[in-house]
């Protein structure tokens, strides 16, 4: 079970909490291609009215203090996008959860995190803004985002005992650390949707994590899923 506490100083973002356990990351639902095909399909073209409006409205949600979500700063639905619209070019495959979740991003038009729960090493996160000299490396040649102001999931060390932590950053709606990614090894993960309210509510995103939680359980004969949704200010397990 995760803990998960949100301290985002604003109303307007929710937060859909997705956790799978006992996953393989190379076994994938068994119509998933079909649906990943039939998204991207739809995504070579402009955005109809209501994805259009979310899609402004998950950029909106970034815009705090310093940060401006433009240039390699904007949300990875919209790096999603880009990709699905240049038909020329394979759309980007990883492994079975970061598919799932690329998928579900592309078609909600809302950025998602998502990692290795055992690699994180903690059961508990807080989502708050990042401060002054926080960053992490987010692939592999060791390229760093700094997330000053960014919307930031923290892991809360197994040690620490205070409610308030602050926790370590190691997700956010741009860039996931390199240090929690997946890997063929992976067996337990979690992922966080971040949904503007303006443009969500609190029932579509249920639905949303959902969808996200059943075709995880397909991703392993064994495999256990949970989700919710956890309001502004408020602590949820998950």
């Amino acid at each position: 079970m995760l803990t998960v506490r949100h301290a985002i100083p604003r109303d307007d973002v929710l937060l859909g909490m997705v956790r799978a356990e006992r996953i393989e990351t190379a076994r994938y639902p068994e119509d998933f291609d079909a649906r990943l095909q039939q998204v991207v399909a739809e995504r070579v073209g402009p955005l109809g009215e209501v994805e259009e409006a979310r899609r402004a409205a998950a950029r909106n949600i970034l815009r705090n203090g310093s940060y401006k979500p433009t240039g390699r700063g904007k949300p990875a639905s919209e790096y999603l996008l880009r990709a699905a619209s240049q038909p020329e070019y394979a759309f980007p495959r990883i492994n079975a959860p970061v598919d799932i979740c690329n998928y579900l991003s592309l078609r909600y038009v809302v950025p998602i995190s998502l990692w290795d729960l055992d690699r994180a090493a903690s059961d508990r996160y807080v989502f708050r803004l990042g401060r002054e000299g926080e960053g992490f490396a987010f692939n592999h040649a060791g390229q760093r985002i700094d997330v000053k102001d960014l919307l930031c999931g923290c892991r809360v060390a197994g040690n620490d005992s205070d409610a308030s932590s602050n926790g370590e950053p190691i997700v956010n709606p741009v860039r996931d650390s390199m240090a929690t990614k997946t890997t063929p090894e992976t067996r337990r993960i979690a992922a966080c949707v971040y949904a503007p309210s303006a443009a969500m509510s609190v029932e579509a995103l249920q639905e949303l994590c959902e969808e996200f939680a059943a075709l995880l359980s397909a991703c392993g004969t064994e495999a256990e899923t949970a989700c919710g949704v956890v309001l502004p200010q408020a602590v949820a397990e998950v």
